[in-house]
């Protein structure tokens, strides 16, 4: 009679801890070799360098510049292995302190508050101004001939009193300016962005796509999906910094310009837009 455990006491139990789980990047590489596909065949589809695909698959996130960037690494090259980018996202988030909340979106530029700059006199409307008065005056002396008419017709003129019946005909400088005001498009807060500010706008038409947007200083300004349909505006004085999970989904406007770069849908860009022409940074 035996004292003790029996053998089958003894055997080891199965390890069901979080550390019995295949990391990402094996989970990655594993996905990768299963479906046929080479580290540079990931890298020319997901537009990835070569080192920062074999660095995610060997666990190392240090490269990607971040947790914004490695997540939005995580999502592509999932996607293209064919695998749900979801439970890898998750599990990210559990070895790297969860997903730091975003920030609110920096408030829309609003067209009410736009100011027009101070200027010098624009001695060229005024010199047109002189010669159609100079025109007009010659008209009406022509019409109205040489008599009496004449004299008070130059004292109108001369003291800036209102036309008479008769040159009633002759458009007033107010209407102009009042029709241009109500012509004004209904996106005048980016057609109007200042000089001295940068105004991005990105619209999702063609799908949803993770954003991810920061001001010159680091701060974010927006992170988190851009659902079909929405847009988002953003603006700093000097730079904003971009991320697009799926660049192929959105649009872009920049100072009030389209950008008309032909992004590839699923791709993942970094851009970079300062004050001026919009150039991708």
């Amino acid at each position: 009679m035996s004292i003790g455990n029996s053998p089958e006491d003894e055997r080891p139990f199965e390890d069901v801890s979080e550390e019995a789980r295949p990391s990402i990047g094996r989970v990655l590489k594993d996905a990768r070799l299963a479906a046929g596909l080479t580290v540079d065949q990931v890298s020319a589809a997901t537009r990835i360098r070569n080192a920062i695909v074999r660095a995610i698959e060997a666990d190392d996130f240090a490269p990607c510049g971040g947790d914004v960037y490695a997540r939005g690494h995580i999502r592509t090259l999932a996607r293209a292995v064919h695998l749900d980018p979801a439970e890898l996202l998750a599990q990210y988030d559990a070895e790297h302190g969860g997903r730091p909340a975003p920030t609110p979106a920096a408030p829309l530029f609003e067209a009410e508050r736009i100011r027009p700059e101070r200027r010098g006199p624009n001695w060229t409307a005024a010199m047109v101004a002189a010669i159609v008065v100079v025109i007009g005056f010659v008209g009406f002396t022509a019409v109205k001939g040489t008599g009496g008419g004449d004299s008070d017709a130059r004292t109108q003129v001369a003291e800036g009193s209102t036309p008479s019946a008769g040159a009633s005909d002759t458009p007033a400088p107010q209407h102009s300016k009042s029709a241009d005001h109500k012509a004004a498009p209904s996106e005048s807060a980016i057609a109007a962005a200042p000089q001295d500010k940068v105004t991005v706008r990105i619209s999702a038409p063609n799908g949803r796509s993770w954003i991810s947007a920061k001001d010159h200083n680091g701060r974010m300004l927006f992170d988190g999906l851009l659902n079909k349909g929405e847009s988002k505006t953003f603006q700093d004085n000097s730079r904003i910094d971009l991320v697009l999970g799926d660049a192929g989904a959105v649009r872009l406007w920049v100072n009030g310009k389209k950008i008309e770069d032909q992004f590839q849908p699923g791709a993942v860009e970094r851009l970079t837009y300062t004050k001026g022409d919009p150039q991708a940074g």
